[in-house]
């Protein structure tokens, strides 16, 4: 059976935005994600590096059409998220702790600013996790790797940093 790969594009001769569609390799039972041209694992058959429980939020019309954190325009109809220290361009599961339905979203912008909330939705994950009524819904955040293995900014937020002398406090 030939596998199909839905990578992000336009008929219109647009750039192409980012999108996330999982997908089967061809002749490989092993799924992928394609962002924007681009094949990571599938996260959700990895380990995440990282688990948090808290508060999600979303938000929605009146940021549509703005510049992210991350330099790209915010598309309500995306499945992004905004997280105050996870990578940009990283991958994570956002599970709604009461209901178990869960979505895989591509970190793009920085928030929520509200304290006790540790991630933003998108509009299209929220309505994914059904918390567009709710507004706010106990999840848990699994931070996977980068969605693009070769984004060395994504990468980095994921190893351990060095500690240097002028990060320990030291005196000039």
């Amino acid at each position: 059976m030939a596998g199909l790969m839905v990578a992000a594009c336009s008929q219109t001769g647009e750039p192409a935005r980012p999108a996330i569609a999982a997908s089967l390799a061809a002749g490989s039972s092993a799924h992928v994600v394609a962002i924007a041209g681009s094949t990571a694992p599938d996260p959700l058959t990895q380990t995440p590096r990282r688990s948090q429980t808290g508060l999600a939020s979303w938000y929605g019309e009146r940021f549509h059409g703005r510049l992210t954190a991350s330099g790209e325009v915010y598309d309500m109809h995306e499945l992004t998220a905004a997280h105050p220290d996870l990578p940009m361009r990283s991958l994570a599961r956002v599970t709604r702790l009461d209901t178990g339905a869960s979505v895989v979203v591509r970190i793009n912008d920085r928030g929520p600013f509200v304290e006790g909330r540790i991630v933003d939705l998108s509009r299209a994950a929220a309505q994914v996790l059904n918390l567009i009524e709710d507004g706010l819904a106990e999840v848990r955040v699994e931070a996977f790797g980068p969605a693009d293995p070769h984004d060395r900014a994504a990468v980095s937020g994921f190893l351990p940093r060095r500690r240097t002398a002028s990060a320990r406090g030291a005196a000039n």
